[in-house]
């Protein structure tokens, strides 16, 4: 997209070619002009041939620059199109469909400052929660601390590889997958990346994604102090959604209990207490900032987390109710000595079936990575 946009810029710059020549010309002839709201001497021709000119040079730089994705293509790009929306105003009759082009890359320009405001103030959300007190050195997680867990649990905790190594404090991952919003909605391809403080819990996740291919969507959804947010942008122009509510918050909450499976070390924390089901599930109840959420976690006979279960507020608002929600897991990798499920997707059980909103695939997890630098955009 940011090279259709360049070659845009381009073409629409290699335009103005044709009003520099059209009044050097008149200006070469020594004849006042009346092409133009107000008449031209001919050396006001002359002047107006070089406008014409500069915002050719100026819109063609900005195109670099926007093909090498430096930028400041958007603020030479904004000088390119003031200056040429001037000239087609004094030209209008000749020059007004110009104004189309020059609308076009206004809103992309616009665009691309909202898309980079929003990525500066998701990165100063993961600079706050990675800059949260932590112990100063990590402890190991010793074999004495899962002997109150449910069997389960247990083997769970001794197959991932935790046992032995530094417990989790912050963590990093990666991830891509596809993602639709409804039943019959298609699939979106999908990048993300999060980042979760776990002796405080929280988390900010960043996402990524197109509409029909084209409209870029990205979003960001957070859990901090108790609270939920999720915020969804199209073309970080228009906010699809923008919700924060105790609903959020509550869906907020149990995917911080769901998403331990990527840092297991986590399922010893104090606000996290275990209950035992039966031979392969274990209920997990997580109490944190006044507030509870419980989900069911299941097992395999090779202590791998297979799934959860879960009532989660669909949606927020007053419409919002708890319907069952799950996540399935049918693949896992071991990355940095410690296992965790790979791949797997997420349902809501509606009233028409199951509804699979979210297939996910991790592709790195850090613990306790180094200070975060930003992601940019």
């Amino acid at each position: 997209m940011r090279l259709g946009l360049a070659i845009l810029i381009a073409l629409h710059g290699a335009i103005h070619l044709i009003g520099y020549r059209e009044w050097s010309k008149l200006a070469a002839a020594g004849q006042p002009s009346d092409r133009t709201l107000v008449p031209l001497s001919p050396t006001g021709s002359r002047v107006f041939a070089l406008l014409w000119l500069a915002a050719l040079l100026v819109l063609l730089a900005a195109a670099a620059l926007c093909a090498l994705r430096r930028d400041a293509w958007g603020a030479l790009a904004l000088s390119g199109v003031l200056l040429s929306q001037g000239l087609i105003v004094l030209a209008w009759p000749q020059a007004k469909f110009g104004t189309l082009v020059n609308v076009l890359i206004l809103l992309a320009i616009v665009s691309a400052a909202k898309h980079a405001r929003f990525h500066h103030e998701v990165d100063s959300e993961i600079r706050a929660l990675l800059a949260r007190p932590a112990e100063p050195h990590a402890s190991s997680v010793e074999p004495s601390e899962l002997e109150r867990l449910p069997a389960p649990v247990r083997t769970w905790l001794e197959a991932s590889g935790v046992v032995g190594r530094e417990r989790a404090q912050t963590v990093r991952l990666r991830q891509r997958g596809e993602l639709r919003t409804s039943p019959d909605a298609a699939w979106m391809p999908a990048e993300a990346e999060q980042y979760f403080s776990v002796d405080e819990p929280a988390f900010v996740w960043k996402v990524t994604t197109k509409m029909m291919g084209i409209l870029p969507i990205e979003g960001r959804d957070k859990y901090a102090a108790g609270k939920g947010q999720m915020l969804i942008k199209a073309a970080s122009l228009v906010s699809l959604v923008d919700a924060a509510d105790e609903k959020i918050d509550q869906g907020a909450m149990l995917r911080f209990l769901g998403e331990i499976v990527w840092f297991p070390s986590a399922a010893l924390r104090p606000y996290i207490a275990w209950e035992s089901i039966d031979a392969t599930s274990a209920k997990a109840t997580m109490r944190h900032a006044g507030k509870v959420a419980s989900a069911v976690f299941m097992f395999d006979p090779q202590g791998r987390v297979v799934g959860l279960q879960a009532e989660r507020y669909l949606g927020g608002g007053a419409d919002a109710k708890l319907t069952p929600w799950s996540v399935s897991c049918s693949d896992w990798r071991t990355f940095r000595g410690i296992q965790i499920p790979s791949q797997g997707e997420v349902l809501w059980k509606i009233e028409s079936g199951s509804f699979s909103y979210y297939r996910w695939e991790i592709l790195d997890v850090e613990h306790n990575p180094p200070a975060f630098s930003g992601l940019g955009g």
